[in-house]
This record gives C-alpha cells, structure tokens and sequence, in this order.
C-alpha cells in the first residue's frame, strides 16, 4: 500500500513539474509595460469569471472565462497574437496549455495578471436581482 501511496505522488510531482516547464515554453510573461506595448495590436482575452470581469478588467478586454475556453475557442483566431490575463497568473497557464494543444501559437500573459494592472480598468454595470 504505501508503495502505491508514494508511486502516485511522484507521478503527481512528476506531471506537475512536467506541466509547469511546458506552460513556461509556450506562454510568455509579459511586464506590464511590454503588454501595455503589444496588447492593441492582440486578441486582449480575460479568462477569469464574469462576475470578476463585471467588476473590473482591462480597457478592450474581452471575458472568454476558463470555463468555457473549450466550447469557445473558435472565436479566437490562430493568426494573431492572444494576450491574457486572470487575477494573478494561475488560470492563464491553464488556458495557454488548453490553447497550445489546439495550435494557437503566440500566447503571452500579463505578469502578476489583473491583480498588479495600474492601467485604465472599465466596470460593468449589470443589474443584480
């Protein structure tokens, strides 16, 4: 038993730090001023939830959230760059992975994601019932 125990956590370290070089190679982290620099000229996806875009996000922006990447990755175009953005960073390696493996290229995401952005932000107004 423990030999199982401990056969799985090394295959779960294994695969994790496997992942996390893999999302380091295909996504690449962008200061903000560098993502200030290209975002305009870019696919400017927010891929946290829409409650947490309601309450602010990018200036451009458009909300693909994590959630729904899968169904709804025909709305982005594979020629161009996509930079994006979560609340800190975690989510966006998780789109990028899911991106990559449908044969989107240029993937950049913003350092630090929403959280650290000091540019100009736009709230949605949505009535609450």
């Amino acid at each position: 038993m423990e030999y199982i125990l401990l056969t799985i956590l090394v295959a779960f370290i294994g695969f994790s730090i496997y992942r996390f070089f893999k999302t380091k190679k295909i996504l690449k982290t962008l200061s903000e001023s560098e993502f200030r620099e290209g975002y305009r000229k870019a696919q400017l996806i927010d891929v946290r939830e829409q409650k947490e875009y309601d309450a602010g996000h990018v200036l451009g922006a458009r909300n693909i959230p994590l959630t729904q990447l899968r169904q709804r990755m025909n709305e982005l175009r594979k020629d161009q760059p996509i930079y994006m953005y979560c609340q800190n960073g975690t989510r966006t390696g998780r789109a990028a992975l899911l991106l990559h493996k449908k044969g989107y290229k240029d993937l950049n995401q913003l350092q630090g994601g929403f959280k650290k952005w000091s540019g100009k932000i736009k709230k949605t107004n949505k009535p609450s019932y």
